[in-house]
């Protein structure tokens, strides 16, 4: 059996103070989860690592997530969070960068009121320091971001850029035709890798595998089995389904469309993308 790597999993305990957008109209979210919470059916999926996501736009959150990848050897790597706009950013993409376990960035762009946010001038030191330190430049998600994604990864070829949940298809209304596009354009530029995560939390009712495997399709179709990562997106999959349910609805789509290619896509594009440039935790299963 194949070991699988969760390239996207969150943790977060409230009485920090610091989740600004998870507030207790969130109820099946609004409480504390740590590994240990979703790692029985985790294991069950033969899930044996994870990287963790920042879900704070706060340093002391990116600090709490590197301090469980200290001492919790199921935490391949964390991505984490810097203020892009701040003028000590690039130094502190370096910084980090030297940090054990850090092994990308994520600023939160798609809970900004302008989608162009990253785009700008000021984040270009930021951008270019994390592009040269190797860390991954993750790309939260949404529809309209995706061809934001498309300009930065133009504008910074050598900038390793994963976008999340497959950039948020509108898998609910399946009014898929912009996404299709906007994904078929994104894929052309080489530095830019997607997850297969966060899909039934945008399916509503259509969560069957029919309407989730034709996103499945299309991302296998545009990115091959060498730039697409298999994650949970817990616990905010909890919203929509079970660890569990997820892990075997994967099972089969991934070996639907990515026949031959399915440990790349379970945990093997993950530990090449994330870990061997960073300081990710080494020697992961």
């Amino acid at each position: 059996m194949m070991a699988k790597l969760d390239a996207h999993m969150h943790v977060w305990t409230l009485a920090r103070g610091d989740y600004t957008w998870l507030t207790p109209e969130f109820s099946e979210i609004y409480r504390d989860f740590s590994i240990d919470d979703a790692w029985p059916e985790a294991e069950q999926a033969d899930v044996e690592q994870c990287i963790l996501v920042q879900a704070a736009a706060t340093a002391a959150e990116t600090d709490f997530l590197l301090s469980l990848a200290a001492s919790d050897a199921r935490v391949a790597g964390v991505v984490g969070w810097i203020d892009f706009q701040a003028g000590t950013a690039a130094e502190e993409v370096r910084c980090r960068a030297a940090q054990d376990n850090l092994v990308g960035i994520r600023p939160m762009i798609a809970d900004l009121p302008d989608p162009n946010w990253i785009l700008q001038d000021g984040c270009a030191p930021a951008l270019k320091a994390t592009s040269e330190t190797g860390l991954v430049f993750d790309g939260h998600a949404r529809p309209d971001l995706i061809r934001v994604m498309t300009t930065l990864a133009e504008r910074y070829p050598d900038l390793s850029i994963v976008v999340n949940h497959a950039g948020k298809p509108p898998i609910a209304s399946g009014a898929l035709d912009d996404w299709r596009a906007d994904i078929k354009a994104l894929s052309a530029c080489p530095n830019v890798s997607t997850k297969l995560s966060g899909l039934l939390t945008e399916a509503g009712a259509r969560t069957d595998d029919a309407p989730i495997g034709a996103v499945v399709d299309h991302v296998a179709s545009c990115f091959g089995h060498e730039r697409v990562l298999w994650g949970s997106d817990w616990p905010v999959l909890t919203m929509a389904g079970s660890y569990g349910d997820w892990a075997a609805q994967s099972e089969r789509l991934i070996t639907q469309y990515f026949a031959g290619h399915e440990d790349a896509v379970w945990g093997a594009n993950a530990a090449r993308i994330y870990l061997e440039n960073t300081g990710g935790r080494r020697g992961q299963t």
